[in-house]
């Protein structure tokens, strides 16, 4: 019996490739020098796509591969897959979830300290030599007993509140409504320009669709102020990266930490002339722990549909 073909959209880990290779027939969109050759040959024999939450699948793809079932999403993320194209053709769609939130959740948390520590000046201080020459750096921000606002208590969002619980902050939310799941203790804030303006912190957590695309604009970067901090494990379109750079630049923002970007990896530059600003390469889930079961969980939902069984986590 023939393996079924899957069209693989995104690099996987190696351990991950060695799995999918074995149960299926993989065509590598990633590498092919030539797309649309690619597409001629085998598109009509796919009957699954293997991506990731940054790359996805748009609806020209699906048009273009009419034996499609599924689409597997490595990640939690999938508004990068144009999901209604693939209800209307009956495609089902799986993400990652659960899998990766205490990893994200512990970077938005570290790198709130490191922003407000100044964690990684702090180490330049020492290894320049400034510390001997100059003595003690510049006073950093005290992190205990602050004021947090999640916006967006979903998964990541109250894995990151149930974490700030641990510093004594007085946390609060904003979510399209309250959530009964919530600790009593988080205050629910309907308005995100509110949980801005009484948040020392504000941390961006909520999913990314059509409907939250720079949500966080220029209102409520500036309601934060300019001794708050604005950290972004979410998605980068949900933050407005023009209205968060003039807010750095003219000091109307105190800081902000992101590890996710509009258009990553490719960072708009002037963010990296940008004060009070901590960088990294949307890393959240990157442990080898959380991948390996990304991947197994990635492999599973294909590995069920093919066997006729329901899909561990589906989207739709």
């Amino acid at each position: 019996m023939s393996k079924p073909a899957v069209l693989q959209v995104s690099r996987y880990p190696a351990w991950d490739q060695e799995r999918l290779d074995a149960a299926f027939t993989v065509h590598r969109w990633f590498e092919a020098a030539d797309q649309e050759a690619l597409l001629g040959a085998h598109g009509g024999a796919i009957r699954a796509i293997a991506t990731n939450g940054e790359l996805g699948a748009d609806a020209a793809l699906i048009g273009r591969l009419p034996a499609l079932e599924i689409i597997a999403v490595y990640g939690v993320g999938y508004d990068a897959v144009d999901v209604a194209a693939a209800s209307a053709r009956g495609v089902r769609v799986t993400n990652t979830p659960d899998v990766l939130t205490d990893d994200v959740a512990d970077l938005a948390v570290g790198m709130m300290l490191a922003a407000w520590r100044g964690i990684v000046l702090g180490d330049a201080w020492v290894r320049s030599g400034r510390w001997a020459a100059e003595g003690a750096m510049p006073l950093q921000r005290r992190v205990s007993g602050g004021r947090a606002g999640v916006f967006g208590l979903g998964r990541i969002g109250r894995a990151v509140a149930r974490r700030l619980g641990a510093f004594d902050m007085e946390v609060a939310y904003t979510s399209r409504s309250p959530k009964a799941d919530a600790e009593p203790a988080w205050a629910y804030v309907a308005d995100p320009v509110e949980l801005a303006r009484r948040s020392d912190v504000l941390f961006v957590t909520l999913q990314a669709t059509a409907a939250t695309r720079r949500i966080v604009g220029a209102e409520v970067i500036e309601a934060v102020g300019p001794d708050g901090l604005i950290v972004n494990v979410s998605r980068g379109a949900n933050v407005d990266e023009g209205a968060l750079i003039r807010a750095l630049q003219s000091g109307r923002l105190g800081g902000a930490a992101l590890d996710v970007f509009e258009n990553e990896p490719n960072v708009d530059p002037r963010l990296l002339d940008c004060p009070n600003l901590l960088l990294q390469p949307h890393q959240g889930s990157a442990t080898e722990a959380t991948r390996k079961a990304m991947g197994q969980l990635t492999f599973d939902n294909l590995a069920a549909h093919f066997a006729g069984r329901p899909l561990l986590t589906p989207v739709v």
